[in-house]
């Protein structure tokens, strides 16, 4: 997707300043994610995020929502391959450049075309997960479009995403759900529980983000010293169950979600669950983003 950057937009002050604080893809659906200091932002996202999936027999996607010890599978991204571990098993090494045999497979209502990773691959799924399992990379020539009504017709593409190419999510949401989690005589989560791929935080000598903050942006630039990268939030991203899967243990349990449902009945979503918001990327494409930018942004007023 070209760059939609003009020059009003990019001379506009910002209402306020924050900076990156933590990165992360992941890049098998619904495992576990990689903590990153540096990610290349490509038309569909973070490079390598939800590149890979997992698909059942009949080549429907499997997630932690049917299968929680999807969390407990860990990628480790290094120059050539991808290598995944796994409790009981050996690493599976993932050239990062092959693929097998082209594929069809089905994420949600979709039909994508994909690449199948072999035999091996599939076994190694199938043995950690006991049900019939293969996994598959997304073919690049696809173009799987996110939802025109929210992107307001902007072209956005992504992967095996479950719609949008990037999350966002404010560390100051996180603490204030985590004061709620305390007053209800529970442990404080990471942010791993809510899978984002952008942690903003505070900007030293520059106000506090206020708890999602993120849900009130109409846009972000990340200054990358290669230009700017400019990303739009555009739907808030309801929740499932897989906050309440503990990353660490794949065991679930209630008081996550029980929490959200107190305070994040989102009207924007007919009264969903939301926690983060979803983003587009309008330019920026091949720049490079690392924890520790800065970011301007400027508020959404209707």
């Amino acid at each position: 997707m070209p760059d939609k950057a003009d020059a009003a937009a990019q001379g506009k002050p910002s209402d306020l300043a924050a900076i990156i604080t933590g990165l992360y893809v992941y890049p098998v659906k619904s495992c576990a994610g990689v903590q990153v200091q540096q990610a290349i932002v490509l038309d569909t996202g973070l490079e390598f995020d939800r590149a890979w999936m997992v698909v059942d027999g009949n080549g429907h996607f499997l997630t932690q929502r049917e299968l929680p010890r999807m969390a407990l599978i860990k990628p480790q991204l290094r120059r050539f391959e991808m290598i995944l571990r796994a409790p009981g098993m050996l690493a599976l090494h993932i050239a990062l450049d092959q693929v097998e045999a082209p594929a069809r497979v089905r994420i949600w209502n979709e039909d994508v075309t994909a690449f199948d990773m072999g035999p091996i691959a599939a076994q190694w799924f199938t043995d950690f997960l006991g049900v019939p399992a293969r996994m598959v990379r997304f073919d690049p020539d696809h173009q799987r479009i996110s939802n025109l009504d929210w992107t307001g017709g902007a072209l956005a593409l992504n992967q095996f995403n479950d719609g949008y190419p990037v999350l966002v999510i404010s560390q100051a949401s996180l603490d204030q759900f985590n004061d709620k989690l305390a007053a209800r005589g529970f442990a404080a989560v990471g942010m791993e529980r809510f899978r984002p791929n952008i942690v903003l935080g505070d900007a030293p000598g520059e106000v506090a983000l206020a708890p999602h903050d993120e849900d009130r942006l109409e846009e972000f630039q990340v200054d990358t010293g290669q230009g700017p990268v400019r990303l739009k939030p555009v739907k808030p991203c309801a929740r499932c169950p897989i906050p309440d899967i503990d990353p660490a243990t794949a065991a679930s349990s209630h008081e996550v979600g029980d929490t959200l449902q107190g305070y994040r009945q989102d009207a924007r979503l007919k009264g969903a669950v939301t926690f983060g918001m979803n983003a587009i990327v309008l330019a920026g494409i091949d720049h490079l983003l690392r924890v520790g930018q800065p970011v301007g942004a400027n508020y959404r007023f209707e």
